[in-house]
């Protein structure tokens, strides 16, 4: 019999009674530093809490690539872990494959539909049953700033392109590194899909790098994209090769760069160095509408044993849980999924970002980013990347980048 959890009563009823034996859980992760295991383990004393025994399976290094080399390999051996860290359409892979459990029990009983925004939701679900467990939502398209310097300088956070182009030239000519920036990669695709965005707009943004669609990816607006990237190569320094991202922000931290365009992971640094959003720092939304969300989550895989299957239970409802929701994105830097979570104790920067996200979600300007593995399957998301970072990186002209990005996606399907 599959138990079906309602509430913190049914672990103690579960446990209590005869026939099952008590929750368990192996989790595979990759939240091993900082605020990330400060975070995962709240997780583990909940499931505690309610009986459960946890065991926990951290694999560090490469944002998951390790953790999913290690996944695979225990798949193939047939013993798949309870629940494991994935986000996007590699949660619709596994599933493919066949290796998924269905938690819709979980989700219907405790109404994740009504809580959770439509197209965060839909990447919980696999054929429309429910598969997957949202922990948080990452805003990507942030602009970052050290507040004294835009004081002393006389700027304001730009609300257009054009704004951040005319105070990155002040900054410059003031002696101060406008953009700081790390040159890596996602780094490099993180800036270029923030553009995007603001350039294209949700409905092209929609069709470029969800869609793929053609047309837009050769249009005169993607060129637009590519000049304005070109533009922002200007304004970073010239040290920023192999730079990590939290390093870039250390620079707007301590004033020797004003900006930086990161999602709210950035946040977390400044908190952690005990800065305050608007005294120390600011934050806004790039240029445009829309607002590009970056989701962690853990798929549910299939399992034998009552024991094993209580557990997973019990860790899906407890991952959508308010209390989690809201402890664990106190320390991650996120948002909550739930849209029914109070934020009375979450900065100014997390009101802003779940205000947007409501007004995104009711009007469809609610999207995946690309850059972060959430729009697209890893072959398309590389081939755009490699064109970005291409581009980025050398005197390549607009024209021959959207040619090139064009026939990268083209090759990759």
């Amino acid at each position: 019999m599959k138990s079906v959890f309602f509430g913190a009563v049914s672990a103690t009823a579960l446990i209590a009674s005869a026939v099952h034996a008590e929750p368990k859980a192996e989790v595979l992760h990759w939240w091993t530093s900082g605020g990330e295991a400060k975070s995962v383990a709240v997780l583990q004393e909940e499931f505690a809490a309610q009986g459960g025994v946890w065991t926990d399976m951290p694999v560090a290094g490469g944002g998951g690539d390790a953790a999913m080399t290690a996944l695979r390999a225990r798949v193939l051996s047939g013993n798949a872990p309870t629940a494991v860290q994935l986000k996007g359409p590699a949660i619709q892979e596994w599933y493919e494959e066949g290796v998924l459990a269905d938690i819709s029990s979980v989700a219907e009983a405790e109404g994740w539909a009504d809580v959770l925004p439509a197209s965060i939701a839909g990447h919980m679900k696999c054929d429309g049953t429910w598969c997957a467990a949202p922990v948080n939502v990452h805003r990507v398209d942030w602009i970052w700033a050290n507040a004294a310097v835009l004081e002393a300088n006389g700027i304001e956070m730009p609300t257009t392109w054009d704004e951040f182009n005319a105070a990155a030239e002040k900054l410059e000519a003031a002696g101060i590194i406008p953009l700081a920036h790390g040159g890596q990669a996602w780094q490099d695709a993180t800036v270029f899909e923030a553009v995007a965005l603001g350039i294209l707009g949700p409905d092209g943004f929609q069709k470029a790098f969800v869609d793929l669609d053609m047309d837009t990816l050769k249009s005169d607006e993607m060129k637009a994209v590519f000049d304005q990237m070109r533009t922002m190569r200007g304004f970073v320094d010239p040290n920023f090769s192999g730079r990590d991202w939290n390093l870039a922000t250390a620079m707007v931290m301590n004033g020797e760069a004003a900006f930086q365009i990161m999602g709210d992971w950035a946040k977390g640094e400044f908190i952690a160095a005990g800065k305050a959003p608007g005294e120390d720092f600011l934050c806004a939304s790039v240029p445009g509408d829309g607002f590009l969300y970056n989701v962690d989550s853990f798929a549910m895989f299939d399992v034998e044993g009552e024991d094993n299957k209580a557990g997973q239970e019990l860790l899906a409802e407890l991952i959508v849980g308010q209390n989690f929701q809201k402890v664990f994105n106190l320390n991650k830097g996120s948002i909550p999924a739930r849209t029914d979570v109070s934020l009375e104790a979450f900065d100014s920067c997390a009101h802003l970002s779940s205000k947007e996200m409501t007004e995104s979600s009711d009007n469809g300007s609610l999207l995946p980013s690309y850059a972060h593995g959430m729009a697209l399957r890893g072959a398309q998301a590389g081939a755009i990347t490699d064109v970005v970072t291409a581009h980025f990186n050398s005197d390549m002209s607009s024209d021959d980048a959207v040619n090139m990005l064009a026939d990268a996606v083209a090759n990759s399907m």
